[in-house]
């Protein structure tokens, strides 16, 4: 007897019945395919939604004991998890025991299990759950420890606060713990600030949570609310409109038109009728989007909060505190500044804090700041604790710390030699085959969350085994991804590597550009995937947009054709010729190129265009996130790759250049013409 036919007498009555037919009818026809089409053929049904060919393949699969059936068999039953019963679903946990799709589908299980509040078969599935990463899980898995007498109040709380749009579970849990009086009103106008201090608001599924939230408080305040979010100045005119709702009217306002709630505030009135806590508050909202927009006002309005909060916590979020210390950064030489930036980062959480971004300025704040002479000596000490332990950690900011305290710059040591039955361990690692084959045909999001998996728990020498593996069969994301998790031992030839050198290091000399920037740019780009494809149309190594081709083709001379664009040589000529024209437009500057190439040219000429402020600072107050990230790692990276290619010395000071401000007067013109 076959695994299939075992399988189809095992399997539930309606699912035997499918399998059975399969067998007699279909799946002669699926088994002449080779076994790559038909894995391929089986996402493309799943995607199309067409289950009755999705069931042969899953079928054909399982009877060849093909590697990736556990695949075709997930995507079978996820796709009719609705219509599926829990027999069902634990002979498919039985099947892939350990395997990724056994967790993954287990997440999918708990999601539907929430929704038909079936709460016996969660709580009897909820312990498996391995990676435990899903909001709206834990939201489930908190209420029914409520409905079973537990005293859930703060894990519920952090629960709902961390939910991010609206879902099943978190609303329900919010409605449970409401009706139950353990979530109070203060609670529930938190939860909405929340919603615009994390930017929910911006999309149609965070209104709907905070439309969810405010629910809880009836139909009157939700219309209420509703209205403020709509017309924030109609809201605000309104002389019986409740504080609660005009700050979040404030907010609102503060989020598209920063002086006109700053005016609201001062000569409006409504800093007197909110109180001296809510208005603090919306000052220091008012301040946060100051400073994103980069206007100079962004720390006269966080200077008002601060004065209204007083000396007492002030309850902000982390992203606001964190905006508080930027504007503080891009204020030049205001004589406040680094004590409003200690200030700051004092009132982060303690997670916060500890990022090193902000052990390095509040160092920076505590030097400033110590008094002259030996009254300072005790500061001035404690400010070099805080550079020592960052420093030589390998980031920005662990390099800034380094350079500060002086010390030469050192690459780890290598690894001691991978051993044959470390590498073999990889080798025979199933997960990895599976990840690895999946990312051979193309389906590179399943192999990357296949692979991940399989890292968890992994030691150290298995870690750099695995990344060993991924970088000799050249899949470089996984190489650098998997090296950059060991500790102890650290492979900079893994988590630096260098393909294409010959290639890039020749092109980016015939452009005039360092080598050990292009290969720094090309690491945060792509992690060297040369099929690389972004979702606005990116290409590539040097992920160029078809538009900035054309026109860096036509400026170097180049005949060109789209096709073009995924050949590795040809994204490299067009990526680092875009890349050297903006470091040229730039007068240089390597932080504003990088930030250029990343977000578009006009967008750092106008982040420029205040006080000139050190580079580190003006980095650190890039107003957007991933931008301002990617920055920082593309310049870390090229003084790795500046010590790996045996090249410029290492140094990130003189990467990042002399202060960043308005051009000087006598500066040539900007290329306006540049993408």
């Amino acid at each position: 007897m076959t695994a299939l036919h075992r399988i189809i007498r095992r399997a539930p009555a309606r699912t035997a019945a499918v399998a059975a037919l399969a067998l007699a009818f279909v799946l002669p026809a699926a088994r002449a395919q080779t076994g790559d089409d038909l894995i391929l053929d089986a996402r493309a049904a799943a995607q199309k939604g067409d289950r009755a060919r999705l069931s042969a393949l899953r079928t054909a699969a399982l009877f060849a004991s093909h590697p990736l059936a556990p695949w075709v068999d997930y995507w079978d039953l996820s796709g009719r998890l609705r219509e599926a019963d829990a027999t069902e679903v634990e002979a498919f946990y039985r099947r892939w025991s350990g395997q990724y799709v056994e967790d993954r589908l287990r997440n999918d299980w708990l999601l539907e299990l929430g929704k038909r509040r079936d709460w016996a078969n969660f709580a009897r599935d909820v312990p498996r759950f391995r990676m435990n990463d899903d909001r709206e899980v834990t939201c489930y898995t908190r209420l029914i420890e409520h409905q079973s007498g537990r005293d859930v109040r703060q894990a519920a709380l952090e629960a709902w606060y961390a939910q991010r749009e609206a879902d099943d579970g978190c609303t329900l849990l919010a409605q449970s713990m409401f009706a139950a009086g353990r979530f109070n009103v203060d609670d529930v106008w938190q939860q909405a600030r929340l919603a615009f201090e994390l930017e929910r608001q911006n999309s149609a599924r965070g209104q709907r949570s905070l439309r969810a939230a405010v629910a809880l408080l009836g139909p009157e305040t939700t219309k209420a609310v509703d209205d403020a979010v709509a017309n924030p100045a109609r809201t605000l005119a309104r002389t019986d409109t409740a504080p609660a709702v005009a700050l979040l009217a404030l907010l609102k306002l503060a989020s598209n038109d920063p002086p006109a709630a700053a005016a609201q505030l001062a000569a409006g009135g409504w800093e007197q009728r909110l109180g001296r806590r809510d208005a603090a508050f919306a000052w220091a909202f008012t301040g946060k989007w100051t400073a994103v927009l980069q206007q100079p006002q962004a720390l006269d309005h966080y200077r008002r909060a601060w004065t209204l909060a007083g000396a007492s916590a002030p309850g902000w979020s982390d992203d606001t505190l964190a905006w508080g210390a930027r504007a503080a950064l891009r204020a030049g030489d205001a004589p406040d500044r680094w004590p409003l930036l200690a200030r700051a980062i004092d009132a982060m959480s303690p997670a916060e804090r500890a990022n090193a971004a902000w052990v390095y300025w509040r160092s920076r704040a505590m030097a400033a700041s110590a008094a002259a002479g030996a009254a300072g000596e005790a500061d001035r000490t404690a400010a070099r604790a805080m550079l020592q332990s960052i420093a030589g950690q390998m980031h920005f900011y662990g390099q800034l710390a380094a350079e500060d305290l002086g010390l030469p710059f050192v690459l780890p040591p290598p690894p001691r030699t991978l051993q044959p039955a470390e590498r073999e361990a990889a080798r025979l690692n199933p997960g990895f085959a599976r990840a690895l084959q999946l990312i051979d045909l193309g389906l590179r999001s399943e192999g990357q969350r296949e692979w991940n998996f399989s890292l968890r728990g992994l030691a150290e020498r298995d870690l750099l085994a695995a990344a060993q593996m991924a970088c000799e069969r050249e899949v470089w994301d996984r190489c650098i991804f998997t090296s950059d998790r060991s500790k102890a031992e650290i492979d900079i030839a893994q988590r630096f590597p260098t393909p294409h050198r010959t290639a890039l290091t020749q092109t980016a000399r015939r452009v005039g550009l360092d080598p050990a920037y292009a290969f720094g740019l090309i690491r945060q780009e792509s992690r060297f995937i040369t099929v690389a494809q972004s979702s606005v149309g990116a290409s590539g190594l040097m992920q160029v947009m078809p538009a900035t081709a054309r026109i860096v083709a036509r400026r170097i001379g180049l005949d060109y054709k789209p096709a073009m664009l995924t050949d590795p040589d040809t994204n490299l000529l067009l990526g680092t010729s875009y890349l050297k024209m903006v470091l040229d437009d730039f007068a240089g500057s390597q932080p504003l190129a990088t930030a250029g190439y990343n977000a578009g040219p006009n967008r750092p000429r106008r982040w420029r265009d205040a006080p000139a402020v050190e580079p580190a600072a003006w980095v650190e107050a890039i107003p957007i996130g991933e931008t301002r990230d990617y920055v920082k790692k593309v310049l870390s990276n090229a003084v790795y790759y500046s010590a790996v290619l045996g090249g410029t010395p290492p140094s990130l000071k003189a990467r990042l250049g002399g202060p960043i401000g308005p051009p000087a007067p006598n500066a040539p013109p900007v290329d306006r013409d540049l993408p």
